[in-house]
């Protein structure tokens, strides 16, 4: 008999962070990598966060928190929730969580159990499916065509929901696509949700300040009042403050729901970091006029690797419309052979050949999707038009 449980033989080790952990790896051995595999900006963390930080500290805001958060944090998202998305949830609404992917994990634990089925368009985010499986339930994975930007479409969303649905996970801006949702492709999917109340929805909004040209950002409870009694909205720090390793994500929905995931924290890390709380405080009520210069920098940056990966023949992308990846397809390149004999005969080939040549990025299977990988471009541009060079002669060298 295994000692270990059944459930860990359904999951597997998160894909992105296996390979930022190969870079590491490789780099210390000496190796020459370009690392586009981690989905964390290259900005520093703001300069008013650092010194809330301190603050703190001199403080001694170093106790045990609550573990749905400090008051004054909970105040802050609510006021963000207002400010940004027209959502007036209570403070007892509002939950504090380490980062927003415990939250996801938290909701699905506190409501999934065996037979329960989750709707997941892919591509998607590595860790959706596995959590799912994680609860015990069955995730129900819906392949959103590159012709519709990747999106799900009501038709799609209506044929996958079943009596035993019990979520719709979207995340827009997508991660890996730049999936961005219009205000009227999440009205037309409320539509269909109205018409199954079984069936409540995640929004996972992590990268909602990283929208791309003009596009706006909408989350769905806002744009169908009459889902928000169904929905968790999701956010975070992370990404738009650059404040990854502070593990801090809050979220707003109906009460009951909230005190269900309140019970699950409360058996598993309790409050999240109290110097981490008092600097999101700080990130969501302060200065926020520079959240919009790193995204146009995202834009740039995206618009001159579009560019460079024009002159890559076999490999091409789909303009993202938010986020910081690139979704690359490299189906014209699957089949060909290296220098050495070998043939590309998947996209893991095609990766590790990648890696060979000194950059790392992350195969698509991971997110749902072949023959794609993801690329990062939440790095300095220097960087990324290395990485370019490296993958245009990494592929004139295929036979």
């Amino acid at each position: 008999m295994s000692f270990f449980a059944p459930r860990l033989d359904r999951i597997t080790l998160s894909a992105s962070n296996a390979a930022t952990a190969r870079v590491r790896e490789l780099r210390a051995a000496g190796r020459d990598i370009v690392d586009l595999t981690i989905g964390q900006p290259d900005f520093e963390t703001p300069p008013h966060v650092k010194q809330a930080v301190a603050a703190a500290l001199a403080r001694n805001e170093t106790r045990y928190p609550p573990i749905d958060g400090v008051r004054e944090l909970k105040a802050a998202a609510r006021l963000k929730f207002q400010r940004e998305n027209a959502l007036d949830y209570r403070t007892d609404q509002i939950i504090v969580g380490t980062g927003s992917k415990q939250l996801l994990y938290n909701a699905l634990m506190a409501t999934v159990g065996a037979g329960d089925e989750a709707i997941i368009p892919a591509p998607y985010w590595i860790s959706y499916l596995d959590m799912v499986l994680v609860a015990d339930g069955t995730p129900v994975v819906v392949s959103c065509r590159p012709e519709d930007g990747f999106k799900l479409t009501p038709g799609a969303l209506e044929a996958a929901i079943t009596p035993r649905t019990k979520w719709l996970i979207i995340n827009s801006p997508c991660n890996p696509t730049g999936a961005v949702y219009s205000r009227a492709e999440l009205k037309a999917l409320s539509e269909v949700l109205l018409r199954h109340p079984q069936v409540w929805v995640l929004s996972d909004d992590i990268y909602e300040h990283l929208t791309l040209d003009d596009n706006e950002f909408a989350t769905i409870a806002q744009v169908e009042p009459k889902l928000y009694e169904r929905t968790l909205t999701i956010n975070g720090v992370s990404k738009a403050y650059a404040m990854t390793g502070f593990r801090l994500g809050y979220a707003g929905g109906p009460q009951p729901l909230i005190r269900a995931l309140v019970k699950m924290q409360s058996q598993s890390t309790a409050g999240v970091c109290s110097i981490s709380q008092w600097a999101a405080v700080e990130a969501l009520t302060g200065p926020q006029e520079f959240i919009k210069d790193r995204a146009a920098s995202f834009q740039t940056r995206r618009d001159r690797v579009l560019e460079l990966l024009e002159d890559v023949p076999g490999l091409s992308a789909h303009k993202p419309q938010g986020a910081f990846y690139l979704f690359v397809h490299c189906g014209g390149l699957i089949g060909r052979k290296t220098p050495q004999g070998n043939a590309l005969a998947t996209e893991q080939d095609m990766v590790m050949y990648l890696l060979e040549a000194g950059v790392a990025v992350v195969v698509g299977a991971a997110y749902g999707m072949s023959p794609y990988f993801r690329m990062s471009i939440a790095t300095d541009m220097a960087s990324l038009e290395d990485a370019c060079r490296r993958m245009r002669a990494a592929v004139a060298a295929l036979q």
